[in-house]
């Protein structure tokens, strides 16, 4: 069995930060720590256990196999001994460490941005880190904390918990339907412009039910503008590229301020689910737990 008075467990922390962050100059940055001191702690630890964990290029920065073994066991280690701290701090009222979160751009900045500024003014000692993006994010090689999915989770051996609904219209500018007219049935609706969302599997097929129940597929046939975000689909709408299917939250304000009409309010699209995901782990750590409360607070859940 090793002898953990000859290693410095510090030297840990350390390591993990350098494997997160992809390089000796970024790990420094997230840590506050000079390059050349991450360096000198990287060269004491693999001398400390007696093997090589980093393997150094001009270009990149990899992971031998035992490197690779090796941070996954300390990462657990690291990740034990925070949530046994957090245990033991159950009923303070004071979340403390950095919080990093991952969600959707258009939903981070309306949404998240907004309540993590509330929580940090509630909770002082606690430090925010917000990553946005549309693509799904690897909770675990980027080290999130917790993160926010819209729509359908994909399977993973993570934990959720459902923070409100997802609800979206479709929508179009007042000078697009002037020149197109507005449509009066889904089927008038499939032959106009339409801007969708690269990163959704078939963004431009959905189906609309009414009232009644009837239910209509609908197969938009002339997509004109394609992106890989939200923001830029709402940004193409406003300027009169073609129809939109948006979530509500995302353009909910325009309508009200006329910069963008709903198409088609007797008929809705499925209603989906906002959800927090984060990693499996039997304490959930406060800093967590107090975001997901506010989160389904703010989102109606």
């Amino acid at each position: 069995m090793a002898d953990l008075n000859t290693i410095n467990l510090n030297r840990l922390i350390t390591f993990v930060a350098v494997v997160e962050a992809g390089s000796l100059t970024a790990a420094a940055e997230r840590l506050g720590l000079a390059k050349s001191m991450v360096s000198k702690h990287m060269q004491l630890l693999e001398a400390e256990i007696g093997v090589g964990l980093l393997l150094r290029s001009t270009r990149k920065l990899s992971l031998t196999e035992a490197g690779r073994t090796f941070y996954e066991a300390s990462r657990q280690l690291l990740q034990s001994a925070e949530q046994a701290v957090e245990q033991a701090r159950t009923g303070r009222d004071t979340p403390q460490g950095t919080l990093r979160v991952a969600a959707p751009i258009d939903y981070g900045v309306q949404v998240v941005a907004p309540l993590l500024s509330q929580l940090r003014g509630r909770y002082p000692a606690l430090k925010v880190e917000l990553i946005c993006g549309d693509d799904l994010i690897d909770l675990i090689a980027e080290g999130i904390d917790v993160t926010v999915r819209l729509g359908k989770l994909a399977d993973s051996g993570h934990l959720a918990t459902r923070v409100g609904k997802l609800e979206r219209w479709l929508v179009a500018s007042p000078a697009f339907i002037e020149r197109h007219g507005m449509p009066a049935d889904p089927e008038a609706l499939q032959t106009l412009p339409f801007i969708a969302m690269s990163i959704l599997r078939q963004s431009g097929v959905f189906t609309l039910e009414n009232k009644d129940g009837k239910l209509r597929e609908v197969r938009m046939q002339n997509v004109v503008f394609t992106t890989n975000t939200a923001p830029v689909c709402r940004a193409a709408a406003l300027a009169g590229d073609g129809v939109l299917r948006a979530t509500v939250f995302s353009v909910q304000e325009d309508v009200e301020a006329g910069r963008l009409v709903r198409l088609l309010p007797a008929w809705s699209l499925a209603v989906g689910d906002i959800h927090a995901v984060f990693p499996a782990t039997q304490h959930v750590p406060q800093k967590v737990r107090v975001f997901i409360d506010a989160l389904k607070l703010a989102a109606g859940g």
